[in-house]
């Protein structure tokens, strides 16, 4: 039987729950497109090009869903479709050189939203709890 949690530690992972979605919604907001297109873009550059199938699967959508997602950002001109090599009947999705842009220029604005945050509005003292709460959130994100 698992030991029960102490009434302190439950009252922490409840604080970090609502603090921790409020900095994911915060920075959300400030993306530069829906957050569904940002997902894609964002698996297209870090696994590379893939059908939308596996688009799908890897977001736990729906095959339309995905399919519909992918030609929104085919005609803005961020993914191109060509030819499975391999199966004729599919296609594969990949970034386009404005696709790899728009997602780091989306990046880095999130990114600069958040170090504004911490530059201006936290003293250093506060930034290194922050830097040393970092990799414990990592660890406790992949567990």
């Amino acid at each position: 039987m698992a030991p029960t949690l102490d009434e302190d530690i439950t009252e922490l992972a409840a604080e970090l729950r609502v603090s921790l979605g409020q900095i994911f919604r915060r920075v959300r907001a400030e993306h530069g497109f829906p957050l569904g297109q940002g997902s894609v873009l964002g698996a297209l550059n870090r696994e590379g090009a893939k059908s939308i199938s596996e688009l799908a699967a890897g977001a736990r959508m729906r095959p339309q869903s995905m399919a519909q997602t992918v030609r929104e950002l085919e005609d803005a001109g961020l993914v191109a479709r060509s030819p499975d090599p391999t199966d004729g009947r599919r296609a594969i999705i990949d970034l386009t050189p404005a696709g790899l842009e728009a997602l780091e220029a989306d990046r880095r604005h999130r990114v600069g939203w958040l170090a504004r945050v911490l530059n201006e509005d936290l003293s250093e003292a506060e930034r290194a709890t922050i830097r040393a709460a970092a990799p414990i959130l990592r660890r406790i994100a992949d567990s």
